[in-house]
């Protein structure tokens, strides 16, 4: 599974210079230049070129560079990649993803450009979205597709237009979709990026879909506006509570390994591997090595 957190993913319209240059200055974990949804079809030239200049004179910090293609299906893939491949991005974000043909069609792209060009087997990532009936029954074979497949992304929006269901706030309508997502994620060792809040006006609703998407095992969310950055990092940032407690826990375990204990008791409870799995996952979320823990011990 990839160590890079993606807490926060900000979709950028990417034949817009001026929000692209806004986005780099947010400190968010990942900066997507959308060519898809975000750009009308008689622009799609226009973002191809104003992507890959963005790519190759902006300094994107610490935030990764991802592009949003077109999808298979609408035939412009191809000429998406090869129009901002010299940018050289992170990775290549994959939308109605529906089988792991197309990963590996994909997949081979990117190989060929990275020989090509002398760069790193395997440095440009692929995250892919599922976002349509057929996507979430194939999800198994998505997530395991390839080896670049980082991620895969839930597209809740265009699922419920997909299923002709009706769209409400509390999102139950596709919550076994939803809860699939991660599931698939998990026993691939990829990460799960949370739906979309297209309400972004509305902050405190951003908070409490975040906060429950990091409950149900994701590693971050889709966001569309600045002003979801700190709210939804935050939401899939343990707090200081959680991280102290977790390290106890993680500590605690290494001391009863070494004296051949496999469980043992804590403050009246106990600890064994599904105890300290979780707090593991909550140091790992946290950005903490376990290295760390150990060394402290």
């Amino acid at each position: 599974m990839t160590t890079r957190r993606r807490r926060a993913l900000l979709y950028v319209p990417g034949d817009d210079r001026h929000k692209i240059e806004k986005a780099v200055t947010l400190k968010v974990d990942s900066i997507c230049l959308d060519l898809e949804d975000g750009v009308a079809a008689n622009q799609k030239e226009v973002a191809r070129s104003v992507i890959l200049k963005a790519l190759m004179e902006l300094d994107f910090n610490d935030s990764e560079k991802l592009v949003r293609i077109n999808p298979y299906q609408s035939e412009m893939m191809e000429a998406d990649l090869l129009s901002i491949i010299q940018g050289k991005p992170d990775g290549i974000i994959l939308p109605k993803v529906e089988n792991a043909e197309v990963i590996t069609l994909l997949s081979g792209e990117l190989a060929s450009q990275e020989k090509k060009n002398r760069w790193e087997r395997g440095s440009i990532r692929i995250i892919a979205i599922c976002e349509s009936a057929t996507g979430i029954l194939n999800l198994r074979e998505i997530c395991q597709a390839d080896p670049r497949v980082d991620a895969v992304i839930f597209g809740g929006e265009d699922l419920a237009a997909d299923l002709g269901a009706k769209r409400t706030r509390d999102a139950k309508e596709i919550f076994i979709a939803r809860s699939l997502v991660v599931l698939n994620a998990a026993a691939a060792r990829i990460q799960a990026i949370d739906l979309v809040c297209t309400d972004f006006h509305d902050i405190e609703f951003v908070r409490t879909e975040a906060e429950e998407g990091a409950r149900m095992g994701f590693g971050g969310k889709q966001i569309i506006h600045p002003s979801q950055v700190e709210v939804v990092q935050n939401a899939f940032t343990p707090s200081m509570d959680e991280v102290n407690a977790a390290m106890e826990v993680v500590r605690a375990f290494q001391k009863n390994a070494g004296l051949g204990k496999g469980a043992f008791g804590m403050d009246g409870k106990m600890v064994d591997m599904p105890v300290v799995r979780r707090a593991q996952n909550v140091l790992q979320r946290a950005g903490v090595s376990l290295d760390f823990v150990e060394e402290k011990d």
